[in-house]
């Protein structure tokens, strides 16, 4: 993939969970219209339970635990909101 990385944060929880977000500047094309590819995780136990991308050929997505589903690409805040929500909603049960 060629592209210029713009934003890369990565967070580690005490409790050994981590969010890692990273999002690149890249050429246009059907699967990133927008010009971004992006992946948005949150680990626990060494395997994501959620993630927001547009991996090669499959657009945007988001996962949540088991589940994929499309997403709809409205700007960076936007994404960066709803996968922060994800992550706090998750986090939450243990949290509470």
């Amino acid at each position: 993939m060629n592209g210029k990385k713009i934003f890369h944060q990565k967070k580690m929880y005490p409790d050994g969970a981590m969010v890692e977000m990273k999002i690149w500047r890249v050429e246009p094309d059907g699967y990133r219209p927008h010009g971004l590819k992006y992946s948005l995780a949150y680990i626990e136990k060494g395997k994501g339970v959620v993630g927001y991308d547009n991996a090669e050929r499959k657009g945007d997505h988001r996962h949540y635990e088991r589940m994929t589903v499309d997403y709809e690409f409205c700007g960076v805040d936007k994404l960066m909101d709803d996968f922060l929500k994800d992550v706090h909603n998750r986090r939450k049960r243990y949290e509470d």
